[in-house]
């Protein structure tokens, strides 16, 4: 829920911004991961930052992230 409401709430305008909320999200390709639950899972989104809406395309466990099918 934590980052639930902190994505509702922010005002991202490019990805340094996502970075100031979020420090330990990552950028591949168009596609930004956060790492939520205390690292156990990895939220990976689609950021459109004129829209400021936040598109989910996955949710995974940390194992699952790393076998690396969602490429």
């Amino acid at each position: 829920m934590h980052w639930a409401n902190a994505a509702e709430a922010a005002d991202w305008r490019n990805p340094g911004d996502v970075r100031r909320t979020f420090n330990t999200a990552d950028f591949f390709g168009d596609l930004t991961v956060f790492d939520v639950g205390g690292n156990k899972y990895r939220v990976i989104a689609f950021v459109h930052y004129r829209r400021k809406a936040v598109y989910i395309k996955y949710v995974l466990t940390h194992r699952e992230y790393d076998k690396g099918a969602w490429k």
